[in-house]
């Protein structure tokens, strides 16, 4: 058995496809490839896929961390970059494929954090670094419930950053949320916490950071 590591990126054409049907439309891919992908034994095989930090219903990527076994040893990783780039969907891109050691800890255990652009649909929405300052980052703590839990967002956002958009209309918010198991950051509920609708932004992630280098 061989263990890859795909880094790829997500499209608008699949911004809405969630993360269950993310992990269909790879075991296609992979099909569709004729790549090896290994399952797991029983009577309900499911294919040995493992996504970091799935990414929420309706954002886009540039850094999605896919981790697939396959049912041989020593393939030819550059063969099957380009054969799963052509089985893939449009608004999937295969950045780079690694070799990964078998008894490596899953990307999910070892991931810290999370990078996120935030842009508005309307030009018209005006965020003061005032609001960012009183509702952010005076406040010692920032209590939001969440599927009927509570708990404090405050700690969950290492920082955040306001910029104008390149093409001069509105604004752009720069964020790196906390990404670790039991503890992550949305950035749709930092949104939320400025008083914000979070229906007015678009979400795209443009980095992950973990504990250990991912990508060789």
């Amino acid at each position: 058995m061989q263990r890859i590591r795909i880094l790829y990126s997500k499209k608008e054409p699949i911004q809405f496809t969630g993360a269950l049907d993310m992990q269909k439309i790879w075991e296609r891919t992979f099909r569709r490839a004729k790549a090896p992908l290994a399952y797991s034994q029983g009577f309900h095989p499911q294919p040995k896929l493992n996504m970091a930090c799935p990414l929420p219903l309706g954002f886009t990527s540039d850094y999605e961390i896919l981790d697939a076994w396959l049912d041989v040893e020593n393939t030819d990783l550059s063969a099957v970059a380009l054969a799963l780039q052509q089985a893939a969907p449009a608004g999937i891109g295969i950045e780079s494929i690694s070799p990964v050691e078998l008894s490596s800890p899953s990307v999910q255990a070892i991931s810290l954090a999370a990078n996120y652009q935030v842009t508005s649909f309307d030009e018209q929405i005006i965020i003061e670094p005032s609001l960012i300052e009183e509702k952010i980052l005076h406040p010692t703590s920032i209590p939001r419930e969440r599927r009927g839990k509570s708990y404090d967002l405050k700690p969950l956002i290492q920082s955040i950053d306001l910029h104008p958009q390149s093409d001069g209309k509105g604004y752009q918010l720069d964020m790196r949320l906390s990404a670790r198991e039991g503890a992550t950051g949305r950035p749709e509920e930092v949104i939320l916490a400025l008083g914000l609708n979070p229906f007015d932004f678009l979400y795209h992630r443009v980095m992950l950071h973990f504990s250990t280098p991912v990508m060789s």
